[in-house]
């Protein structure tokens, strides 16, 4: 399968795990995880419309972005007379989705729009601090370690709650929603009490009334197991081998 065909296929799975779970597939968010892709394949899926995209480190996050925003301002200087049917420069919306390190923190809020991987108070604090001096709200995620693994970063599942309030109370950043990495098998049911458990602790969250309007997302979800979170409620996935290959 080449590119095109490996991303249909990926939108088509969606829409059927969408409907076996009676959701519309509007309310689910593909984002392209660019790791592993080549700066062609990832300009060719701005070209077919995918704007969120996402990157675990932050210096491959800084080369992509500067990149892809240098090749839309040159195809829009070619379209100077003609609409472009590519965004401006500048508009990706770009997704942070591994471990972010506290002195990375104002690299990535130059860039993103949203980050997936907040696990614990310090981190949530620069963040915060970051936010007020450029006077930006920064939209985040709580990463839970649901496995329990001791390899994965993410904040214990009994201690998700009482960070959540903690983060809430931060005038800066946003808390959005949860975050979690099921353990990798190749069977993907094996992934759905994992998702099962964040989900739980996602309607406690909001039962509690943390987080407010804003909090409704469920970020789980990847190649191997998207269409099992998709059933038990992700409102996005981070998909990169299944697109790229």
């Amino acid at each position: 399968m080449n590119l095109q065909d490996r991303y249909k296929k990926v939108k088509e799975q969606i829409a059927i795990a969408a409907a076996k779970s009676r959701r519309d597939p509007a309310t689910i968010t593909l984002i392209a995880v660019t790791k592993n892709g080549t700066p062609e394949q990832i300009r060719q899926l701005v070209e077919w419309g995918q704007s969120d995209l996402a990157e675990s480190r932050v210096q491959q996050l800084q080369q992509r972005a500067a990149q892809l925003d240098e090749w839309l301002a040159r195809q829009q200087g070619k379209n100077d007379k003609s609409p472009s049917p590519l965004p401006p420069p500048g508009s990706l919306r770009w997704h942070m989705v591994g471990h972010l390190q506290r002195n990375k923190v104002r690299s990535v809020m130059q860039l993103c729009q949203l980050i997936h991987s907040v696990d614990s108070l310090r981190l949530a604090e620069e963040i915060q601090g970051e936010a007020e001096r450029t006077k930006r709200p920064m939209a985040c995620l709580l990463e839970v370690n649901v496995a329990e693994e001791s390899s994965k970063f993410g904040v214990a599942v009994g201690a998700a709650l009482h960070l959540a309030e903690q983060i809430d109370s931060m005038d800066e950043v946003q808390l959005v929603g949860l975050m979690c990495m099921a353990p990798y098998s190749a069977d993907p049911e094996r992934a759905r009490p994992y998702f099962v458990r964040l989900r739980e602790i996602f309607e406690e969250i909001r039962f509690r009334k943390i987080g407010g309007e804003k909090f409704k997302h469920l970020s789980m979800g990847m190649s191997g197991d998207y269409k099992v979170a998709i059933e038990e409620g992700a409102t996005m996935i981070r998909i990169g081998t299944a697109i790229f290959g």
